[in-house]
């Protein structure tokens, strides 16, 4: 007789590019690290992306794992839409491909929303949180952005363009996700939150730049579309009625 798996009780959604061997060490840690039940959704773009042979062994031996190709166009805010639409769980997490997100704070954002926050935010700019590495202008850019942010518009993290962040799966469903390009998917959600008038809540965390592999962060391309929900997250309290019409 055999049983069935617990329901996941948080869903960790990657988007991953070109990965290939690297991926294996960063889910490693992960199902190392979450103590309650998960399932974990890597979303590759195509069918010829070198990290699925690598997960097709991988979920050989691992039932919590699974893949999905994304079919709404390539990049990460496509692939991220597509694998919280996939997840099971109440609670999604988004966490990056490259390990530079620290796995053991997935069960603590999960509580988070379970407690009642729509957005749980991994912030570098909180106390007791540190970055460690990457380019500096891309650091300083983020930084600026987060303190105008949580100054200015109240928005409740120091770190809204993190994208490593757990949601209330329903909150994200019913808000929709604009973002078509780049990592500003983070920085979207936290701002709809806030318009909505709808608790987010951070807790530090230690982010180090990737170790193997060259990051696909497209800084130069993606700045516009971060400025985009930066300015958002400034305006007056929004229905979701008003929220759907005013995006759509």
């Amino acid at each position: 007789m055999t049983t069935s798996s617990p329901s996941p009780r948080v869903s960790v959604v990657i988007p991953a590019y070109e990965e290939g061997d690297d991926i294996a060490p960063v889910l490693s840690r992960i199902f190392e690290s979450v103590t309650m039940p998960v399932e974990v959704i890597v979303v590759v773009d195509s069918l010829d992306d070198s990290t699925l042979p690598i997960l097709a062994d991988l979920e050989r031996a691992e039932p919590r794992l699974r893949h999905v190709v994304n079919p709404h166009g390539r990049g990460p805010a496509n692939a991220i839409r597509f694998g919280v639409d996939q997840a099971k769980a109440a609670v999604a997490v988004v966490t990056m491909a490259d390990g530079c997100d620290d796995p053991r704070q997935i069960d603590e954002l999960t509580r988070l929303v379970e407690r009642g926050v729509v957005v749980a935010a991994a912030s570098r700019y909180a106390p007791g949180g540190q970055q460690v590495g990457g380019p500096l202008l891309k650091a300083s850019l983020s930084r600026l952005a987060g303190r105008s942010l949580y100054t200015l518009a109240r928005i409740g993290t120091r770190d809204a363009t993190n994208s490593f962040k757990a949601y209330d799966t329903e909150f994200v469903r019913s808000v929709g996700i604009h973002s078509t390009h780049g990592f500003e998917i983070g920085l979207e959600l936290t701002a709809k939150a806030k318009r909505l008038r709808l608790p987010i809540a951070e807790i530090p965390t230690i982010w180090l730049d990737r170790q193997a592999g060259m990051s696909n962060f497209k800084l130069a391309q993606w700045i516009p579309h971060y400025l985009r929900w930066w300015a958002f997250a400034f305006g007056p309290p929004l229905t979701q009625q008003d929220l759907k019409a005013r995006l759509s």
